[in-house]
């Protein structure tokens, strides 16, 4: 019987079965004991992030040969949602480094790119991933960040918001349009460093959950970066942006069946000692199909993510289906976490208690890195034709 909600042996491999307990005992000694204290500072901690690479978390797709693990996105998905079981804001610093940034250089970088900023983001450099603007959320392509050609360089002048690990990043995958007169067609990306003249990162977000996670501006000021740093080709950063985002889809998946399983968990123990009318609660009925639900519900989603991660792994098409694990495993995580505030009753309204913050975590999965309706009008493109 699978007592703590991990996933079913007979699913993974020995090695992913011993890595993802690795992390799991990593997340545990090392992360849990600050996980309150970097929610109530807002503020990751800085002694993780050196950890973080040692554990090999940080290049897990990126090739041996340039310092990383040369895994695949399943064990990626491992390493984030056991992170997630304990913490959502360490948990989406290793999606981004991972899904989107790494992900990104690997495919379109050019060999001196990739020699060059590969082994840094595998062993000490954390990356960020920058396409929203104020105007320019699910309209993706709406951005207004200007890249203008002058010869050597392109110069950057705008905002990005919105930015995932910005105040700990040292490279960031910027998105901007060098004419705007061929809409989406004009879109590039760039590898822009930290330090960089003109380029500052701006306001830490206050939000209400993954609130260790940076959330930051990022401020343009005639920002001259190399054309050395063009990824891929120019006018084809739409092209990055649209396929980068559909694994990133899969990791937040795993980040939500993470946070969902650190509740489930948290729920079930709670009730086994908490006694009402002269018996622990976990001897009531309700109680007992309410655990039912939610382990069903836990398992449903963590199986669409796992296939997902195994067809991309494959080399199969999986956008559809990266989409709905995406959908389903955010609801579900939003649906498991409300819930085991429920079982908890007044205490679990109490930040004494752990569940509250799994519930804050939680509403971030459907919204970014594509709502749920854009997930919806994804779906239904792909069962349509459109």
């Amino acid at each position: 019987m699978n007592q703590d909600a991990r996933p079913a042996l007979t699913t993974f491999s020995e090695d992913e079965i011993a890595f993802r307990d690795a992390v799991r005992a990593f997340a545990e000694s090392e992360i849990r004991p600050l996980v309150t204290k970097m929610d109530e500072h807002a503020q990751m901690e800085p002694a993780l992030l050196p950890k973080l690479f040692e554990m090999g978390l940080m290049g897990i797709e990126s090739p041996e040969a340039y310092g990383g693990a040369g895994s695949s996105i399943t064990m990626a998905c491992l390493a984030i949602e056991e992170l997630a079981r304990v913490d959502g804001s360490v948990s989406v610093l290793v999606d981004v480094q991972n899904t989107l940034v790494t992900n990104a250089v690997l495919r379109w970088a050019n060999d001196a790119q990739k020699d060059k900023y590969l082994p840094k983001l595998a062993r000490e450099w954390v990356g960020a991933y920058a396409l929203s603007e104020s105007g320019s959320g699910s309209d993706a392509f709406a951005l207004k960040l200007r890249a203008e050609d002058k010869g050597d360089a392109y110069v950057l002048n705008g905002n990005k918001l919105w930015i995932t690990n910005a105040k700990e990043a040292s490279l960031f995958l910027v998105f901007a349009n060098v004419d705007p007169s061929k809409g989406y067609k004009g879109i590039t990306a760039f590898l822009v460093e930290k330090g960089l003249k003109g380029f500052t990162v701006g306001k830490k977000e206050d939000k209400l959950g993954i609130r260790a996670s940076s959330t930051c501006e990022l401020l343009f000021e005639n920002c001259e970066v190399p054309k050395a740093n063009v990824l891929g080709d120019v006018g084809k950063g739409y092209k990055i942006a649209i396929e980068t985002l559909n694994e990133g889809r899969i990791g937040i998946g795993a980040q939500m069946v993470g946070i969902a399983a650190g509740a489930f968990e948290a729920a079930k123990n709670y009730v086994k000692g908490r006694e009402q009318f002269g018996k622990p609660i976990a001897q009531f009925q309700g109680v007992q199909f309410q655990l039912a639900e939610m382990r069903v519900a836990l398992e449903a989603a963590r199986l669409m993510v796992y296939n997902a991660a195994r067809l991309k792994d494959a080399g199969q098409p999986f956008i559809e289906e990266a989409a709905m694990a995406k959908l389903h495993s955010s609801r579900t995580a939003e649906k498991i976490t409300s819930l085991a505030i429920d079982l908890f009753g007044g205490n679990g309204f109490t930040r004494e208690y752990p569940v509250e913050k799994f519930w804050r975590d939680s509403k971030i999965g459907q919204i970014y890195e594509g709502t749920s309706n854009m997930q919806l009008s994804t779906i239904a493109k792909m069962e349509l034709g459109g």
